[in-house]
C-alpha cells in the first residue's frame, strides 16, 4: 500500500506539482508496492542520522523522498531537487 504524508496531499491540492509529475511518481510506487525490487528504478538510500532508513527517487528535476514501513511505502515529500535537498541537510 502506498501512504502520502499530509505536506505531500496538501502540494497537490494546492496545485504546486504538475499532475503528469504526480502521476509519474505514483506509476514507479505501485510498481515499488507490487516488486519490492529498487534497481529497477533510480532510488539510492539517503545518508544522514535519520530515525529511519529513508529513500530518493529521482525523476528528472524532481525527487521523491519515502520509506518503507511493514511492506508499506510512505511518501514524505515531492518536489524540485534543490528544494527536497535542503530540507533534508
Amino acid at each position: 500500500m502506498i501512504y502520502y504524508e499530509t505536506e505531500v496531499k496538501k502540494s497537490i491540492k494546492k496545485g504546486e506539482l504538475q499532475k503528469n509529475i504526480i502521476k509519474r511518481f505514483h506509476n514507479v510506487f505501485l510498481s515499488l508496492d507490487l516488486t519490492k525490487d529498487l534497481i529497477l528504478f533510480d532510488i539510492k538510500r539517503m545518508k544522514g542520522d535519520y530515525n529511519r532508513e529513508y529513500f530518493r527517487l529521482r525523476k528528472g528535476k524532481y525527487r521523491a523522498i519515502f520509506y518503507f514501513k511493514n511492506n508499506d511505502i510512505y511518501v514524505v515529500y515531492i518536489g524540485k531537487r534543490e528544494e527536497v535537498y535542503g530540507l533534508w541537510e
